[in-house]
């Protein structure tokens, strides 16, 4: 069994006092001293299995090890305010007595993102309980885990696509303004397509996505990291350029300006329905590139209140574990920092 000793004593009590520990000591071949004894053991083994729930990491939720992460907001706020800015003014030059110098200043533009909660649960029923103790084995830690993995998935999703009918946005949703880039027919291919186009012409798609951000902005957005379907991301790390021993990915890393960072996900794959707004089931759809700063003043995935398991709460013969989180989505703070392209592959 877990050596684990931890325990929440408000759990223990809720157990002692329900009907759990008395359904339990009344079965054949479990045995326990009293229904303390017996509630303090399974409030030790509800707390180990929790602290594994906290502790699981699913790196394949790309937005979340990828985007910059903020937890400022109060969890019990519904709204959070946020400027946009833009550099107003001019300089001019004066002599040593000028007393009418010009005003440089700042101006902001309100906007406000929604927060929301998410949540499920797990448990355990009495026969469950009785069962591990019975087998010598500690509760199905597992049930925690897919827990945190719900939740964890879900602010994924909204990470990348949002949620209209809440109102939450992902770097992908059509509110936040970033601009498109559109993706022509290679001169040699004849293809949109990525996965179809020659060395060359995947190349001038990254520099003329690099060049227009350059253009919009005055070269004053440099984005460095850009992120691809995992097809596609798989396709350049393995092309070879023409006359040269070094691939696409390679090339791209080292010659495009500003690009530190390649990366696949999965997320925008032509058939991820779930996290791309351009997909179609069956990859009939369009994956889609995406080009930004990865820099918290330029946009960040808001978590207000991170993956929190409430004490337990008994129903009848069931322990019930609720989880919640609240996230208000992405925030994109410089809509010109990043680029979207529609149809890599």
């Amino acid at each position: 069994m877990s050596k684990h000793m931890h325990y929440d004593s408000a759990e223990m009590k809720t157990l002692r006092e329900s009907s759990i520990p008395a359904a339990i000591m009344a079965s054949p071949g479990v045995h326990f001293d009293s229904a303390e004894d017996a509630s303090i053991f399974f409030a030790r083994e509800l707390d180990s299995v929790k602290a594994q729930s906290y502790d699981v990491e699913y790196p394949e939720l790309t937005a979340l090890t990828l985007f910059p992460q903020s937890s400022e907001a109060d969890p019990g706020a519904e709204t959070i305010t946020y400027y946009t800015y833009d550099k107003t003014g001019l300089a001019k030059i004066i002599d040593n007595y000028s007393v009418d110098l010009p005003r440089a200043d700042v101006t902001g533009k309100p906007s406000f993102a929604k927060i929301k909660s998410l949540g499920d649960s797990y448990g355990y029923s009495a026969q469950e309980m009785r069962a591990s103790k019975l087998a010598g084995k500690s509760l199905d830690a597992r049930k925690g885990e897919s827990a945190r993995y719900q939740i964890d998935r879900l602010t994924n999703r909204i990470a990348w696509r949002g949620d209209d009918e809440s109102g939450l946005m992902g770097v992908l949703s059509e509110g936040q303004n970033i601009p498109l880039f559109t993706i022509t027919a290679g001169k040699e291919s004849g293809k949109t397509s990525w996965l179809e186009k020659t060395a060359q012409e995947i190349l001038d798609d990254v520099f003329g996505m690099t060049k227009q951000v350059a253009k919009l902005t005055k070269n004053v957005e440099r984005p460095d990291t850009l992120c691809v379907p995992s097809d596609v991301f798989h396709h350049i790390k393995t092309l070879q350029m023409p006359n040269i021993d070094k691939t696409v990915l390679a090339w791209i890393l080292e010659n495009a300006p500003y690009i530190e960072n390649v990366v696949a996900a999965s997320e925008l794959d032509a058939d991820s329905v779930e996290t791309n707004p351009y997909a179609k089931e069956g990859g009939c759809g369009a994956g889609v590139a995406f080009l930004f700063k990865n820099d918290e003043r330029k946009l960040s995935l808001e978590i207000p209140m991170p993956f929190y398991q409430y004490p337990l709460q008994v129903e009848k013969l069931e322990t019930i574990i609720p989880c919640e989180s609240r996230t208000a989505g992405v925030i994109v703070y410089y809509p010109l920092s990043a680029m979207i392209a529609v149809g890599v592959s």
